[in-house]
């Protein structure tokens, strides 16, 4: 199984929590693009697990390597495909509630869309792992971007959320988080109405991220309390260039930049992989059971889903101006 994504710039996601590998290929870059081996290294290191109290304890070192359309440090105008091998895996783990449905998780959707015949440990290819090839494709679109003086970042908007995360481990439990992430640099123009609308590009690829339930832009679901006179962003200009007021349209207008910062928002469900006992079903059988998930899981996906939202926004942007 694999996803693919993208017209000008092809994005493909390939691997499985507890394979061989999980990896990227990308294509559309601009060959003679410098590749930063450090800079890659350090974004996937802001999304591994197994450095503090709050992620899995699942450690990978996330070596990457690639297999093709790198030379000499730079893109070579081929395919670029990385490779970042599993290492540190406990497939045991899953043996025993492989006939389990994990509730709200996909393990009943896979099973019934492949046949029963999907990987089921760690959650295959749905699992959250296959997030670390999506920040490999995001860190050569931000390389490329910042070529061009465009900026992503996100923060973590949830209060008190480290707290909350311990509370909820003691109790065998998970919890949810807000993502911010905000785009600057992108000249206004850029986009189109409708179905290829800068919001539709990019919600499109933050729905791609596992657990991730909510999106809005600029003021989002606030400007439904609002009057027109409130939510409208007032134009003016200053030094030869024009801005708004406020932003709560979020930097696009009819699926176009208007220059100001692009803002949107991402709602991560709680980890849906719980040790709490919970109900579900045997597949097997068609009984009704219990469980209580056993292995390796973030108490919260945010902390570590913010680098990921960060990754699909550069891969949206990418798209629209390469």
């Amino acid at each position: 199984m694999s996803g693919t994504w993208g017209n000008n710039l092809k994005i493909t996601i390939f691997g499985e929590s507890h394979g061989e590998a999980v990896g990227a290929a990308v294509c559309g870059l601009p060959a003679g693009m410098t590749v930063d081996f450090d800079f890659i290294s350090n974004e996937l290191l802001r999304r591994a697990g197994g450095r503090d109290r709050f992620s899995t304890s699942r450690r990978e070192s996330d070596e990457f390597k690639f297999v093709s359309g790198v030379f000499e440090g730079k893109l070579t105008g081929a395919p670029v495909c990385c490779i970042i091998p599993n290492a540190d895996t406990r497939s045991a783990d899953y043996h025993k509630i492989k006939n389990l449905m994990r509730p709200s998780h996909a393990d009943y959707t896979a099973f019934v869309k492949y046949g029963g015949h999907n990987d089921y440990r760690g959650g295959g290819h749905f699992s959250g792992r296959i997030t670390a090839a999506l920040v490999a494709a995001g860190a050569l679109c931000k390389l490329f971007l910042m070529q061009k003086g465009i900026t992503v970042e996100s923060k973590l908007l949830t209060e008190d959320l480290e707290n909350k995360i311990l509370q909820a481990k003691s109790e065998k439990d998970s919890v949810g988080g807000k993502v911010e992430v905000a785009i600057c640099g992108v000249k206004a123009g850029v986009g189109s109405p409708f179905f290829d609308s800068v919001e539709s590009i990019l919600s499109h690829l933050f729905f791609s991220i596992p657990g991730v339930k909510g999106v809005e832009f600029g003021a989002g679901f606030a400007l439904t309390d609002m009057k027109g006179s409130m939510a409208n962003d007032e134009f003016y200009a200053e030094n030869g260039k024009v801005y708004t007021k406020t932003n709560n349209s979020g930097g696009i207008n009819g699926g176009i930049t208007n220059g100001m910062p692009i803002v949107a928002r991402l709602a991560f469900r709680p980890t849906t992989s719980i040790a709490k006992e919970q109900s579900t079903i045997d597949i097997s059988t068609m009984t009704n059971v219990k469980i209580e998930v056993k292995g390796r899981h973030d108490p919260c996906i945010a902390r570590r889903g913010a680098i990921v939202a960060e990754s699909a926004a550069a891969i949206g942007i990418a798209e629209l101006i390469v």
